[in-house]
């Protein structure tokens, strides 16, 4: 399954259309499916050695509904210095905001949000559990009234929920745009984390995703690691294990996840554009 990311990047190298962007020269494509099974492995990519330290800490900073980056910094995960150095490491009602309080006013990352706007976690988890044949089990990070108050408006813009009659739990995500060898990988492994942690939740069992992107872009700094890593020959996808308490996913801790059987080829690096 992770050919078709490595497929994507050679296209991107081999066909992308070169284009000035705000954040620098890219090879871009529009309009690409990724899918993936995950009730038997977990998408986290084997070409080049992934954090997945830093996509549980990420993700359980959104489930928290937080914006205030220093939190990640206090735990050596820096993917959103760049983007709020300048900003006092106030990310702005991004990602989190809107998942947990979407609707409420902004009034930086330190307020107290408790019971404002609207909780999409939790009425997506009530919608799982008493309306599985529901048509609207959708979660949006889309707001343009603030998006002029967010360090950077959200790439991947909302998740749709699905539960089939062998009630197993399928999501397609939305992504406008995709960094695609620094920030997809992330975004893939970071979308199944939460599809397989929502399905815990609300005792479903995890089925497929997909991920439909837009935008799929790669930077012209970083063709010279995305053609080594195009080469790799991929591993089997390690599996995940999930062990805590119910608790409306707003505690997640990285000690509550785990990863076995994870072999990866070595790790690639590159700047990220801001």
């Amino acid at each position: 399954m992770e050919t078709q990311y490595l497929e994507l990047l050679h296209n991107l190298l081999t066909k992308g259309e070169r284009r000035s962007t705000r954040s620098g020269t890219v090879y871009s494509s529009f309009g690409h499916t990724l899918k993936f099974d995950l009730s038997n492995s977990f998408p986290l990519l084997t070409t080049k050695k992934m954090f997945f330290k830093g996509i549980v800490e990420e993700l359980s900073w959104f489930l928290r509904g937080s914006t205030n980056v220093q939190e990640l910094r206090d735990k050596k995960v820096h993917i959103w210095d760049g983007n709020t150095k300048d900003r006092g490491y106030d990310a702005g009602p991004v990602y989190g905001f809107q998942w947990r309080h979407f609707g409420a006013p902004y009034t930086g990352c330190t307020s107290d949000y408790t019971g404002k706007g609207q909780d999409q976690i939790k009425r997506i988890i009530n919608l799982i559990r008493n309306d599985p044949g529901s048509r609207r089990i959708l979660l949006s990070a889309w707001n343009p009234q603030q998006q002029h108050e967010m360090a950077l408006p959200p790439c991947h813009v909302s998740y749709q929920f699905y539960v089939d009659c062998e009630d197993r739990l399928h999501c397609q995500m939305y992504q406008r745009s995709a960094d695609v060898f620094l920030g997809l990988p992330f975004n893939i492994a970071s979308t199944a984390l939460l599809t397989s942690l929502i399905a815990h939740e609300s005792d479903r069992k995890v089925g497929t995703l997909r991920i439909v992107i837009g935008d799929a872009h790669l930077y012209e700094e970083h063709a010279g690691v995305a053609a080594i890593q195009a080469q790799r020959v991929p591993h089997p996808f390690p599996k995940l294990s999930i062990t805590r308490e119910k608790d409306g996913l707003w505690g997640l801790k990285r000690s509550e996840v785990k990863i076995e059987g994870y072999n990866c080829h070595a790790a690639l690096k590159a700047k990220m554009a801001v």
